[in-house]
């Protein structure tokens, strides 16, 4: 274990090398004050605490950030775990370090969650910060970077937590930024927690065939840089397998194995300027065959974080395909470094109006109008997938996420090309509104000034977020009246679902307290939000659902149902209730009945009729001679779109990755997860509890048996209780 000095000398050494203009009295004097202030504190590890800001600033250093970042990398846990203040760091190394150190601090409060609505708000304030001065999320990321280098330290729960973490948010983050080399770090360290075995399998094999790719590697790079020598073109050539995490997301999308696989090595040529790159490119376009629909032009078209590199896949003489990536030497420090790199070229650091951050602010604009299930989709979208490049008529290139279609094109254009649009043709040909766009396509929109704005439907046909939230525009501004009634209609069915008469909404004393929750001025105003998709009726709900099951316990069962032989009536949640007319339906908790299910219903003090499955305990032992006139028959209606949530226990051998292997075969069955937690029971056993969204008995039924297959996995049943 290294002691703080030689830490400390790393890191200065870094600094010397990477940012030889920051200024080294300054960095000391930080790492002084740091080392006072963390003077007692250990890590779990049992180092000095002072070793970890001393890493974070040696990473700093080496993606080239100026000295108030270095400083501040120093100093980011003083405001969280020491007695220093604001306004002393202000005063000791300026305003500028002290509010970088206030904003890494806000991001470290900052609380991981699995909540769609605080994972939004989290995000929002990454976005905030990063808006203001892109140095505090770098910094920051650096930050997850170091510890993720220790999580061996931490408890298992903490390490898959944390993983989890740096998978969905920090690592795609950083490739957003450009950083290539931080994103691989981070997410191969995390795979080696969240699927040991998997990753393992990886390692394993890599290292048993390292001589064969060795040698592979060796006689390619050869050839080319005789070439090169030959035509005279100086350039640097390297070769590697591609990183872990890679192969190990190749391998489950294309449900391969590693032996499977055939593109697992990349060779990147550094060249000197820009004419070289393509002129490189037509000399290993003639060392070797060509794969048609594998070159692309990012020198040309720059990816949206500033990434520029000509890439071809190319088949080597023993019949092994490579990818070669060719670029210049300034483009390449972007290429590892992204945004950082890019401010140690320009020097402009704290300036938050670049150009190249304008989707910071599209995507801080566009949460705005966003519910936040929404937003996060539309964040792994916007800020995490692909892009593809299509040209318009005229040859203008356009950005879009992987997987858009003409309507996402239309919406990229601007927003009344889109709302008049009336049809599109990619590469001259007349073309269906979901057709996807691949790389090249020429796309013309068609248009009409008669055309009657965008259809519902094309909610569910774009892929961007910015096309989503154009189109919701439309609606909530030309459909009012619509809206409202659309509206209205969802959040009563919602209502019933959950067991609440909508006649208590209007009541002078529950209308208030309806509105103020849910932040509209009337009701219109939030039955038209649930309309164009602004709000959806099991949010609005969620908010006021306590207060309206108080107000509604104050109604008798009588009150609450009309009991008067009527025809069966259809409620919204998808249940029969016989001889009784409109009332209100809820499922129990203890059962979760799903259709399929024999189910009766009970009618409740102030909750309408809740509907139980015939065998539920509770159930059985509340039907005595007392409570006869309380039961009524119900039966399962046609509701082949709507979806009830069930509740499932498996019983399974403790061991590490198996909540990732529940997860992923509910992913992988597209079904939505409301909660999964698991305990150890003892006697190495442990108890995974979930609670999902299912359509039938026959979905659930299936993805128990999915559930029977998993390792160590010994019984599965539906909860109870």
């Amino acid at each position: 274990m290294e002691t703080r000095e030689e830490h400390y000398a790393s890191m200065m050494q870094a600094v010397q090398r990477y940012a030889p203009s920051a200024d080294l009295e300054e960095i000391q004097k930080a790492y002084e004050y740091a080392d006072r202030k963390h003077k007692d504190q250990l890590r779990k590890s049992g180092e000095p605490y002072i070793i970890h800001p001393l890493a974070v600033a040696e990473i700093v250093a080496e993606i080239g950030l100026d000295t108030d970042a270095i400083v501040a990398a120093l100093l980011h846990d003083c405001l969280e775990d020491t007695d220093a203040s604001f306004d002393e760091i202000s005063h000791m190394f300026g305003q500028t370090v002290a509010e970088l150190v206030e904003g890494v601090t806000k991001l470290t409060r900052v609380q991981y969650s699995t909540t769609e609505e605080q994972q939004m708000e989290n995000l929002r304030k990454m976005f905030m910060a990063m808006s203001k001065d892109i140095r505090v999320i770098l910094i920051k990321i650096a930050d997850r970077l170091h510890n993720t280098r220790t999580l061996q330290y931490q408890t298992p729960a903490k390490q898959i937590s944390k993983s989890m973490e740096t998978m969905e948010i920090y690592a795609p983050l950083a490739h957003r930024l450009g950083m290539q080399k931080i994103k691989w770090e981070l997410e191969d360290v995390s795979l080696q927690y969240l699927d040991p075995e998997g990753y393992q399998q990886i390692i394993d094999y890599l290292h048993e065939n390292e001589a064969s790719a060795q040698n592979f590697m060796n006689a390619i790079q050869s050839k080319i840089t005789d070439r090169l020598a030959s035509v005279g073109i100086h350039g640097s050539i390297y070769g590697r397998v591609k990183h872990t995490y890679s192969i190990y997301r190749k391998m489950r999308a294309q449900n391969k194995t590693i032996d499977e696989l055939y593109d697992l090595y990349a060779f990147r040529v550094i060249v000197d300027n820009i004419a070289d790159c393509y002129n490189v490119l037509g000399h290993i376009h003639d060392l070797f065959n060509p794969i048609p629909g594998r070159f692309k032009d990012y020198i040309s078209t720059p990816k949206p974080n500033m990434y520029q590199s000509l890439h071809t896949t190319v088949i080597g003489s023993q019949g092994i395909p490579f990818e070669v990536q060719i670029r210049t030497w300034e483009m390449h420090q972007t290429a590892e470094y992204g945004v950082a790199a890019h401010w140690k070229y320009k020097q402009n650091v704290g300036e938050g109006s670049e150009k190249e951050f304008e989707w910071v602010r599209r995507l801080l604009e566009n949460q705005q109008d966003t519910e936040a299930d929404d937003y996060i989709h539309s964040l792994k979208v916007d800020m995490f997938d692909d892009e593809v490049f299509v040209f318009t008529p005229k040859g203008k290139v356009m950005s879009l996420p992987s997987g858009s279609t003409p309507i996402d094109f239309a919406y990229a254009i601007h927003s009344a090309v889109g709302n008049t649009m009336i049809g599109a043709k990619v590469n001259n040909r007349i073309a269906s509104y979901d057709q996807v766009l691949r790389n090249g396509d020429i796309v013309e929109v068609l248009t009409s000034k008669s055309a009657k704005g965008p259809s519902r439907d094309w909610l569910n046909i774009c892929r961007s977020n910015q096309a989503r939230i154009k189109i919701k525009q439309w609606f909530k501004r030309e459909k009012r009246d619509e809206n409202i009634i659309r509206g209205k209609a969802s959040f009563e069915s919602e209502l019933r679902r959950i067991g609440v008469n909508p006649e208590i909404i209007q009541s002078e004393d529950v209308l208030p307290m309806v509105l103020k929750k849910v932040s509209f001025d009337c009701l219109e105003d939030m039955y038209a939000a649930i309309g164009f998709g602004g709000l959806t009726a099991v949010k609005a709900v969620g908010r006021i659902r306590d207060e309206l099951t108080k107000a509604a316990k104050a109604t008798t069962p009588k009150e609450l149902l009309n009991l008067n032989k009527q025809q069966p009536t259809v409620d919204a949640s998808g249940v029969i209730v016989e001889d009784i007319g409109s009332c209100m339906i809820k499922f129990s908790r203890c059962c979760t009945p799903v259709p399929g299910d024999d189910i009766i219903g009970f009618i409740t003090k102030g909750y309408g009729v809740s509907v139980h499955r015939k065998d539920c305990p509770n159930a059985k032992s509340a039907m005595d001679p007392s409570q006869s006139g309380r039961w009524v028959k119900v039966t399962w209606a046609e509701s082949p779109d709507a979806t009830f949530t069930t509740a499932l226990e498996v019983d399974s051998n403790d061991r590490d990755g198996l909540m990732l292997d529940v997860a992923t075969i509910l992913t992988s069955l597209r079904l939505r997860m409301n909660e999964m937690s698991a305990r150890s029971v003892g006697s190495g056993r442990a108890l995974v509890s979930l609670v999902f969204q299912v359509h039938n008995l026959t979905e659930l039924q299936n993805v128990m048996a999915r559930l029977r297959g998993i390792s160590g996995v010994s019984a599965v049943r539906r909860a109870e209780g």
